[in-house]
């Protein structure tokens, strides 16, 4: 029996959590999803009138006291309210013991791009105001990248192996990726994985706009402004959330009974190595991408039933992920059904990845592909399956899910259907 065959090095995905612009809860993001709803709306966290995109994906009425005490919520960044959050509803999801039972093999893989920058950013301006007398002491713990997995680990329990990973658009897939690790390298039996942001702030939207990103003929009109591979793509929409799968040993999930949604059974991450921002037109990153994680899984290409797409919504992003999907699978990219999450709920960065994989799990224990949404004017450079507009019931054994980053970081997931021998 080979490691790969060892149930002991198998990892099993035994619980969810999301916080999203679609909801807050498993059930009702899925319902959302399936629905064609776009979660996209008018910033409301501050006032957008002075830029010239207005919209984003905001999670809708977020209290992070219905998880922690409001005096040590008003200490966090929200995207560490929101990373325990989703960790909260994966650790219930998961039927797991709390507290844990053993937390010494319990770890922490979590991620964000851009973290708790607001804490930061608002220390900063008080201190050149008013001085060091009004600086809040928790201004740089509460905004460092490896708050979401402190707070993860304080509050539910995991104290082994804890990592903190920072890959721009690929994060959340990665963490994903390096918790099966922690597993399949028997360091943990359980992982709390996944990725975190929340940074619907005026200079995140400003930074976006100054490199024309974002999309700016929507404002009044935000439910139809992430259209992924659509002619009329205009830029990705700058949203929030987070994501949090429970990664556990296979042998251990299946002698307590457990749920699980399906097998994480291969990753791979590349670097482009080509531009601080722009996607390298020869897709070689996310091909080698792909390639590895499939390798890694044991699968070959035409194994694959159905690919989540990176799909940002942005003209060179959508054209480069297509001639990487055509590049790899050849003539059966035309029959592999392709969807983007992030037509409904934007574009979460280092969220997107896990909340992405959370996706794929879902399909493939329903057997229901979520449509590609505001797909209406096809693009003769994106010309393949990208289930538009309506759900597509189907059976998926194997699922893919791309996530493809600033500064040519490429993660990408394999997740499969549970066989047991």
């Amino acid at each position: 029996m080979t490691s790969r065959d060892d149930p002991s090095r198998r990892v099993a995905i035994t619980g969810l959590g999301v916080i999203t612009a679609l909801g807050s809860s498993v059930p009702e993001f899925w319902d959302h999803l399936l629905a064609g709803h776009s979660g996209v709306r008018r910033i409301t966290q501050f006032d957008p009138t002075n830029l010239p995109c207005q919209i984003a994906g905001e999670i809708p009425s977020f209290d992070p006291t219905e998880f922690i005490p409001a005096k040590e919520a008003r200490r966090m960044s929200r995207a560490s309210q929101v990373a325990l959050a989703a960790a909260h509803r994966a650790l219930a999801d998961s039927a797991l013991p709390s507290p844990l039972r053993d937390p010494e093999r319990a770890g922490v893989s979590f991620g964000t791009a851009i973290g708790g920058l607001e804490r930061m950013v608002a220390g900063i301006e008080l201190f050149r105001a008013q001085g060091l007398a009004k600086v809040n002491p928790f201004t740089i713990p509460s905004g460092i990248p490896n708050q979401p997995a402190f707070y993860i680990s304080n509050v539910l329990g995991p104290i082994g192996p804890s990592l903190t990973i920072t890959t721009a658009c690929a994060t959340g897939a990665q963490a994903i990726g390096e918790g099966a690790e922690l597993i399949r390298t028997g360091r943990a039996d359980v992982v709390f994985a996944g990725g975190v942001e929340a940074l619907i702030e005026d200079f995140a939207l400003a930074g976006f706009a100054a490199m024309r990103a974002l999309p700016t003929s929507f404002n009044d009109d935000p439910a139809r402004a992430s259209r992924p591979f659509d002619a009329r793509r205009e830029g990705f929409v700058f949203s929030e959330g987070a994501a949090c799968m429970i990664l556990e040993r296979l042998d251990q999930a299946l002698a307590r009974g457990a749920r699980i949604y399906a097998e994480l059974a291969g990753h791979a991450s590349s670097g482009d190595g080509f531009h601080v921002a722009a996607p390298d037109p020869s897709a070689a990153g996310p091909i080698r991408t792909m390639r590895w994680a499939l390798g890694d899984a044991q699968l070959a290409p035409e194994e694959v039933d159905y690919i989540n797409a990176h799909g940002t919504s942005t003209p060179a992003n959508d054209v480069v992920e297509t001639v990487a999907i055509k590049a790899l699978f050849g003539e059966a990219a035309r029959r592999i059904p392709i969807s983007s999450t992030k037509s409904m709920i934007g574009h979460a960065m280092g969220a997107s990845g896990a909340i992405e994989a959370v996706v794929c799990a879902l399909t493939i224990m329903h057997g229901v592909i979520h449509p590609t949404i505001n797909y209406e004017v096809p693009d003769p450079e994106c010309d393949l399956d990208y289930v538009p507009n309506i759900p597509r019931h189907t059976p998926v054994r194997v699922a893919l899910s791309n996530s493809f980053g600033l500064g040519g970081q490429n993660a990408c997931l394999v997740l499969k259907q549970l066989e047991v021998t």
